[in-house]
């Protein structure tokens, strides 16, 4: 592995040790046969034991940061200005109905800056991550943004496909974390994102920044839902003109 900040490093710990949880959860639900509420039980349950396996491996860290989780909410610690971010399974519909796109999401922010970020794929066993000022890697393996520059021709991720144009190639993949690590490797040019928290986005902030890419600047203090744009440099200032909804 290259060599990372031990902070990046209890981060993919956790998520490899989480991952075990999520992907016998995920086996098990395809042999449920019970009604829609025993389902959505059944997944809160396996958020809730990822959820408490990562507090568990993140609470090593030497410096006790704060947690900011999707199902906890703020869980403060002794540093009650920097925290960890949290999204046990982000792809929460894709997971309850047994589609095989879901991811864990972990993020760090000291100082009002995302500093380190993991988003892990279980199923396809691929695990982005990235440092400030190390790149951003998949499996080991350095990755960029893509090079497209004509955005009629790009392929996009969004989850609003209200007032898009027509002719433009979109998927709704139902999960925004993996949309920025796709992003962030080049399988999408950009990802458009409405109503997104910080929980789904955090990891991907960094992951596309280290990996040559534009974001739209949050403030990462609230938490708030945002509109949320990412994408290569090319296309970035044309993407801010064209779809100001986002």
């Amino acid at each position: 592995m290259t060599s990372i900040s031990p902070n990046l490093n209890i981060m993919i710990k956790a998520c490899e040790k989480a991952s075990k949880t999520l992907i016998r959860d995920f086996g098990e639900l395809e042999k449920l046969q019970v009604s829609l509420k025993g389902h959505n039980n059944f997944v809160t349950n396996a958020d809730k034991k990822v959820e408490k396996i990562l507090i568990e491996e993140l609470d090593k860290s030497k410096r006790k940061f704060s947690i900011l989780t999707e199902e906890a909410g703020f869980i403060s610690r002794e540093d009650k200005n920097n925290f960890w971010v949290i999204d046990p399974i982000d792809g929460t519909t894709n997971f309850l109905n047994g589609v095989p796109h879901f991811c864990i999401s972990l993020g760090l922010i000291i100082d009002k800056e995302v500093v380190a970020g993991v988003i892990y794929d279980p199923i396809k066993n691929e695990i982005f991550y990235a440092d400030k000022g190390g790149g951003s890697y998949l499996n080991n393996k350095s990755i960029r943004v893509s090079n497209s520059k004509n955005i009629n021709s790009c392929l996009y991720a969004t989850n609003y496909r209200k007032n898009l144009p027509d002719n433009l190639m979109v998927r709704n993949t139902g999960s925004a974390a993996l949309d920025l690590a796709y992003v962030s490797c080049g399988r999408f040019d950009a990802s458009l994102q409405r109503n997104v928290n910080l929980w789904d986005i955090a990891a991907g902030i960094i992951l596309i920044s280290e990996a040559g890419g534009v974001l739209d600047e949050i403030q990462l203090e609230k938490f708030d839902k945002f509109n949320f744009k990412a994408s290569n440099e090319r296309i970035s200032s044309e993407l801010n003109q064209k779809f100001s909804m986002f």
